[in-house]
C-alpha cells in the first residue's frame, strides 16, 4: 500500500540533508511517520513546501520526501498544481493523507487531482478558531497598542485575524473536497460534519513526541513550588493575558509565584530595535504586566526543544492551557503524560481530554478569577496535585499509546483503500 502524507513542515531528515535548521514544530508526526514507513507492506512518501526554486526529492530512512517550491503557502499558488504533476509521475499513492488544513499546498493537489483518495486529519480548524482569535481583547485594546512594526508589516491584530479568515476559506474547501476525515474530539466531529455532512469521520488519537514517553514523571518533591508553566504566548488566542490577570490575584498570598512561558519574549522594549520590532500584542502584554505589577513574576524561556520542554513540565507546580479555543492541544497531552497537574480553559475539544477534577481542572476562558482559584487549589493541596497527576498520567498513557494509534491509522488506510 502506497501512502502519501501532505504536511506543513520540512521534516528533520530532509532538513539535515539540505542544511536547514531542524524544525521545532510538528514533532509528534516524526515518530509516527517512522512507524508507518516500517509497517508491513507500506510505502510512505511525505510532501511539503519550502523556499526553493525546484521540486526536490530526498530519500532517507525508508521514506521519500518531496519538497515543492512555494514562497507563500498561505495564499493559493496555482503553480503548485504543476509541481504536483511532477510528484505524482514519480509516486502513485493509494491514499493521500493531508495533515492539517491551515495552508494551501495540499489544496493544489486536490484541485489538480480530484479523483485521488484523500483523507484529512483535523488539526486546529482555522475557520472556526478565527472567531476566537482576539481572545476577548476589546477594540481599544487593539487600537491603542498598534506599533510601528504592525504598520510597516500591515499586521496589526485585526489584520492578523483577517488572515486567519482567509485561511479558513481555503480550509472549508479541503473538507468539502474530501470524503474522509480523521479526528479525535466531539468538537472536531461536529464542525467537520457541519461543513460536509456527507464526510466519513474516522476516530484516531494522536501520538506525541517520542521523548515524552521515556521521560521521568513529575515528582511533587522535586518541583519548583508555585511555578506555573505555559507553552505559548505569541498571539491572543493563546490567552496568556488571562493567566497574567489570574497570577496578579495570587501574588499577595504566594509571593514566590513564577510564570514561565515557552517561546520568544514578545514583550521586550528595552532597546530601540526591540521598540521598533515589538508587535501590538507584545506591547499590550508589556503594559498589562506593568499595570498588574508582576514584572518580577513573568519569565520567558525562549524557544525550547524536546528535552527542555520536558524539564519545564517536570519542574512546574502546574501547567495551564489558557487558549480561547483549541481542539486537542498536544501541549496538554504532553503535560498529562509527564504528570504535572493541569488546568485548562473549557473550550473546543479540551473536554475530551480532561475529566473535571480527576485528570485536570477547567474554567471558562473569560473568568480569570476561576483560573486563579484553580491555581490556588493546586498550590494549597498536595493531595489534589498528586491525584490529578496520577490520573492524568493514566489517561494520557492510554490516549496517546503509540502502538494503538499506529494500528488505528493503518486500519483506516486499509478500510479507505478497500472501500473505494
Amino acid at each position: 500500500m502506497k501512502i502519501m502524507w501532505i504536511v506543513n513542515t520540512v521534516f528533520p531528515a530532509p532538513s539535515k540533508v539540505m542544511g536547514l535548521p531542524e524544525p521545532v514544530v510538528g514533532g509528534w508526526m516524526y515518530g509516527l511517520a517512522e512507524r508507518v514507513s516500517k509497517s508491513t507492506g507500506v510505502e510512505l512518501a511525505i510532501v511539503t513546501v519550502y523556499k526553493g526554486t525546484e521540486v526536490k526529492k530526498i530519500s532517507t530512512d525508508e521514506i521519500d520526501y518531496y519538497l515543492l517550491p512555494c514562497k507563500n503557502n498561505i495564499k493559493y499558488d496555482s503553480q503548485l498544481e504543476e509541481y504536483w504533476t511532477q510528484v505524482y509521475e514519480q509516486f502513485t499513492p493509494d491514499v493521500v493523507h493531508i495533515h492539517g488544513t491551515e495552508y494551501a499546498h495540499g489544496l493544489a493537489s486536490m484541485r489538480k487531482f480530484p479523483n485521488l483518495i484523500y483523507i484529512v486529519s483535523v488539526q486546529g480548524l482555522v475557520s472556526v478558531c478565527t472567531k476566537y482569535y482576539l481572545g476577548g481583547l476589546l477594540f481599544w485594546d487593539v487600537i491603542t497598542n498598534i506599533t510601528f512594526r504592525d504598520i510597516i508589516r500591515y499586521d496589526n491584530l485585526f489584520q492578523a485575524k483577517k488572515n486567519f479568515e482567509k485561511r479558513g476559506i481555503l480550509e472549508i474547501e479541503y473538507f468539502k473536497r474530501t470524503n474522509h476525515v480523521i479526528g479525535r474530539t466531539q468538537w472536531d466531529f461536529t464542525h467537520t460534519k457541519s461543513i460536509n455532512p456527507e464526510v466519513k469521520y474516522h476516530f484516531c488519537n494522536e501520538s506525541l513526541r517520542d521523548d515524552f514517553y521515556e521521560a521521568a514523571k513529575w515528582n511533587i518533591n522535586s518541583k519548583n513550588d508555585f511555578t506555573i508553566f505555559c507553552s505559548q504566548a505569541t498571539y491572543p488566542l493563546k490567552g496568556i493575558h488571562q493567566v497574567l490577570k489570574a497570577v496578579a490575584i495570587l501574588k499577595k498570598d504566594f509571593p514566590q509565584i513564577k510564570l514561565k512561558i515557552s517561546g520568544t519574549n514578545i514583550t521586550k522594549r528595552n532597546t530601540i530595535i526591540r521598540k521598533i520590532k515589538i508587535s501590538g500584542y507584545g506591547k499590550y502584554l508589556n503594559r498589562l504586566i506593568k499595570k498588574l505589577d508582576i514584572e518580577d513574576v513573568v519569565q520567558f524561556s525562549g524557544v525550547l526543544g524536546q528535552s527542555q520542554m520536558i524539564n519545564e513540565y517536570q519542574k512546574a507546580h502546574v501547567f495551564i492551557c489558557s487558549s480561547s479555543i483549541e481542539n486537542s492541544p498536544n501541549s496538554l497531552g504532553e503535560a498529562q503524560l509527564i504528570g504535572v497537574p493541569c488546568i485548562s480553559s473549557y473550550v473546543g475539544g479540551v473536554a475530551d481530554m480532561i475529566d473535571e477534577s480527576k485528570t485536570g481542572l477547567m474554567y471558562r476562558f473569560e473568568e480569570f478569577e476561576m483560573l486563579s482559584d484553580n491555581i490556588r487549589k493546586i498550590f494549597s493541596d498536595d493531595s489534589l496535585a498528586l491525584y490529578l497527576s496520577e490520573n492524568g498520567i493514566n489517561e494520557a498513557t492510554k490516549r496517546h499509546n503509540q502502538q494503538t494509534n499506529l494500528y488505528q491509522t493503518i486500519s483506516i488506510y486499509n478500510a479507505i483503500r478497500d472501500n473505494n
